[in-house]
């Protein structure tokens, strides 16, 4: 599918009209995807999360992009892996929905997501890349809104399961 694009870059460097945040569920910033969000976007970003008042696990909010190349940034909180008795896929497979729902109510037409909760939070990278894949696939196929997705990969073993999610999957349409 052309409209997903599988890059290698620092997401707090990508052209796009929004880049997605791996956030904690209080939204004023913390380690990984987030603290350098944060720390590319400037104070005003925290500024404006401390107004947004947290967010949920799997429900998404929006912000301006401040000194980011991209116009929004969209803060999803995904599950803590607890093993994957606890709702943890379908919380992380929601992250995805509302991010991307989020960004076509707000006009956005081109969104880069980060490998929400395979850092810290302990998601099982292969897993956590075919509901990444699988929910933006459904997307796009039901809502022209959004153009281009991207999956800005920091890790090599991201990049590769992502690859392998995306193939699968073509392969199989």
């Amino acid at each position: 599918m052309e409209r997903i694009q599988i890059v290698s870059t620092d997401i707090t460097r990508l052209k796009v009209d929004a880049i997605v945040n791996a956030a904690n569920s209080t939204l004023l910033g913390g380690g990984g995807v987030d603290g350098a969000i944060h720390s590319a976007a400037g104070p005003e970003l925290l500024e404006e999360c401390r107004q947004l008042h947290g967010c949920p696990t799997g429900e998404a909010k929006i912000t301006g992009g401040y000194n980011l190349p991209a116009k929004f940034v969209i803060h999803t909180v995904g599950p803590i892996w607890q093993g994957g008795g606890k709702n943890e896929r379908s919380l992380l497979a929601s992250c995805y929905r509302k991010s991307l729902e989020c960004g076509a109510k707000n006009g956005v037409k081109t969104i880069a997501f980060p490998a929400i909760s395979c850092g810290a939070y302990g998601f099982p990278v292969a897993t956590a890349c075919d509901i990444a894949m699988d929910e933006v696939i459904r997307f796009l196929e039901n809502n022209d809104a959004i153009t281009t997705v991207f999956f800005s990969c920091f890790s090599p073993v991201v990049e590769k399961e992502l690859i392998r999610a995306k193939n699968e999957r073509e392969a199989a349409s």
